[in-house]
């Protein structure tokens, strides 16, 4: 009986990743597998940005694409690293101690003065100097990918973000290289090492046409929103949100099944293209966990699922 509720709880269990990109679909992922197609065989996200709606999907294979070459590469590095685990895991522990980086996963805590000096900010005090020596050190040649990683998982809101030079730019976070994210890191190799991925970064419409897709396919949609304000959404405009809707359109008369979110609106901010647009398909109300990057409370969102079947 109790391996039988352990099998159900791991079957059940939502898997984030371990890269924690800001607008990420965790929290929706229930709702999510609520509209998805109970079969799928080739799972296409155009906008996969962090993963965490590919590693809670079940498919025979996975083309997975983000205009954003540098959260590629991090999962391209992950997915070669979920061979060799054990090596990972070396590599990260040599590096948080040859920085004195703090590490609660590896018992690394904050000193207890410390805590009690600065109560709310302690990680960002003590984490401070090692980031800034670990931030110039990548910046140097921007080649060593495990320390982009380190850098997004220390940094301020864990935010993938560079200067018109090229050099990550992001200051110390008040965080730390806990368990969850130990568990999210190990949940993705378990995951994609099974699996058969290939990934992309393109033009989300160039993707699409470079496939040669099947009705059996299905494609899950995750753009920047138009009227909301977060950092990868600074390349995002009516330009874009129209070609979106022109694809979705190609799709749905080629007979293939897709998934959109979207928000009608946002706070003051009304996306009148595609609540227009929208009407024509199914649309689902879904409850709402968006925050922004630079103001961390819920907002007046009307968060929706666009689906064609």
């Amino acid at each position: 009986m109790a391996n039988k509720e352990n099998n159900k709880k791991k079957s059940t269990e939502i898997r984030r990743s371990p890269f924690f990109y800001v607008g990420d679909k965790y929290k929706l992922i229930p709702q999510l597998k609520e509209n998805f197609p109970k079969t799928i065989k080739r799972f296409i996200e155009p906008f996969c940005g962090g993963g965490s709606v590919f590693l809670n999907i079940e498919a025979d294979e996975y083309l997975l694409n983000d205009i954003d070459n540098n959260m590629i590469i991090l999962h391209k590095y992950f997915t070669e690293q979920s061979k060799n685990p054990e090596y990972f895991w070396d590599s990260v522990r040599k590096i948080i101690e040859n920085y004195n980086l703090s590490a609660t996963f590896l018992k690394r805590d904050v000193p207890e003065i410390l805590k009690k000096e600065y109560k709310k900010t302690y990680f960002a005090c003590y984490n401070k100097e090692a980031y800034t020596k670990m931030r110039s050190d990548y910046n140097k040649e921007k080649t060593n990918i495990m320390l982009l990683y380190l850098l997004l998982i220390y940094g301020f809101n864990r935010i993938m973000r560079f200067n018109s030079k090229g050099d990550f730019n992001l200051p110390v976070g008040n965080v730390d290289f806990n368990i969850k994210t130990q568990k999210a890191i190990n949940d993705y190799f378990s995951f994609v090492i099974k699996k058969e991925i290939k990934f992309f970064s393109e033009d989300f419409e160039f993707f699409l046409n470079q496939l040669e897709l099947a009705h059996d396919d299905f494609i899950y949609f995750d753009p920047p929103y138009l009227i909301t304000f977060s950092e990868y959404n600074k390349l995002w405009n009516e330009d874009s949100e129209i070609r979106l809707i022109g694809v979705l359109d190609k799709l749905n008369n080629a007979g293939i099944r897709f998934v959109v979110s979207n928000v009608f609106w946002h706070r003051a901010r009304y996306n009148g293209i595609f609540n227009e647009w929208a009407q024509k398909y199914n649309i689902v109300r879904i409850k709402s966990n968006y925050i922004s990057f630079n103001d961390n409370t819920e907002k007046d969102t009307y968060e929706v699922l666009i689906k064609n079947y």
